[in-house]
């Protein structure tokens, strides 16, 4: 018998690399601490939890009962130990860790994993960062949901999130869908925190909420970044004493006042020595104390010169394209005939509603007479 006959040729692909960091996390021990281990068991809710990991970043997407085949052609005693067989891992024994595991309560394990990384890869955190998106569900989920209770349960409870329409994120409003808000680092975008919403959830109703459960589950003083979803009266009395970074909208009166009366050599005077040594010669800013939602705060008004630069010129394009356009409704309303003047107005005031950048102020109207009828010309 030749020896070629009893080679047999099995993948890690990069497979091993993230087995190896699992196992460095120590992930597996982790789960199994949690939800213990049973003598009769062939493989370990910690070894199943890191074979689901293993093929979600496999780049491999099969249904649940296909699960066991991704691992029939990959060195399986290498990637998740010594006499485990691809078999070991069929459907039922994958459903029912993952009953297991949303029963203990899947953030409370997400964060521990969590707080091993920081420790054991010494994770910079002065700042966290906070974001929300949306992922699209195929199917009906005609699950009905009790409004009243939905409106009493808080976030911090966890119940069956509701699958269904909103603002999609990845550009499928046509299907039902659910939303993610995950909290990173500021060194390597390490998640901190994930949380799974409803379809239709609103970031500005749960932001402030997502924060204060983060800081009360993980103990450390970080600065929290986050999108203008964030600044709102409600958000800003829950999140009083947290310290964070956001973006003031311009919805808000005073924000729309600050920027329109603030003058530009009233911001380079007061921080040219600052932009210096931030090596930041290109952008200037101004600080205003302001109290809004009964909270004091510290905004900044900042100007990029090169962003301006960029802003006018994109207005001059628009600007003459806009100019175009109203000299094509000038010449269409010269040639049109009109009964009466007010009908010539009628249609101007339709020309200007189409007018985004500039608007037709004066007109003037040229009466002539003609055998059968008059007419005014603009």
């Amino acid at each position: 018998m030749s020896y070629l006959e009893e080679i047999q040729v099995k993948n890690l692909d990069h497979l091993g690399i993230v087995a190896g960091l699992i196992d460095e996390i120590g992930i597996v021990k982790i789960i199994n601490n949690k939800l213990g281990i049973d003598v009769r068991e062939k493989i370990s809710a910690g070894t199943v939890v890191k074979s689901i990991l293993i093929n979600g970043l496999g780049f491999v997407s099969r249904p649940l009962y296909l699960f066991s085949q991704f691992f029939q052609d990959k060195a399986i005693e290498k990637l998740l130990g010594e006499r485990i067989k691809p078999d070991y891992l069929n459907d039922d024994k994958i459903g029912r860790v993952m009953d297991e595991l949303y029963k203990y309560g899947l953030n409370d394990i997400f964060i521990e994993v969590v707080l091993e990384v920081i420790k054991k890869f010494k994770i910079d955190l002065k700042y966290s960062h906070l974001d929300s998106t949306s992922f699209h569900l195929d199917g009906e989920y005609k699950r009905e949901e009790d409004k009243e209770k939905q409106e009493e349960e808080k976030i911090i409870k966890e119940r069956p999130i509701f699958i269904k329409k909103g603002y999609s994120r990845d550009h499928r409003p046509d299907l039902k869908q659910c939303v993610l808000d995950l909290i990173t680092s500021q060194d390597g975008d390490i998640p901190l925190f994930v949380r799974v919403g409803d379809g239709n959830e609103s970031d500005k109703a749960v932001f402030g909420k997502v924060l204060v459960e983060f800081k009360k589950q993980i103990k450390f003083d970080s600065i929290m970044v986050c999108d203008s979803a964030l600044y709102g009266q409600e958000n800003l009395q829950l999140i009083q004493h947290l310290k964070w970074i956001t973006r003031v909208p311009m919805t808000i009166k005073k924000a729309k006042e600050l920027v329109q009366n603030i003058e530009v050599e009233e911001v380079k005077d007061e921080d040219k020595e600052k932009r210096s040594d931030l090596n930041l010669e290109s952008y200037t800013w101004k600080e205003e104390i302001v109290t809004y939602g009964g909270i004091k705060q510290t905004w900044l008004i900042v100007l990029s010169e090169k962003r301006q630069k960029s802003d006018l010129e994109k207005l001059e394009k628009q600007l003459f394209q806009e100019e175009k356009k109203s000299q094509k409704f000038l010449k269409e309303i010269q040639s049109e005939e009109f009964e009466h003047p007010q009908a010539a107005r009628y249609k101007l005031k339709a020309i200007n509603k189409k007018l985004r950048l500039l608007e037709i102020k004066e007109v003037e109207l040229i009466e002539t007479y003609s055998k059968k009828r008059k007419r005014f010309i603009k």
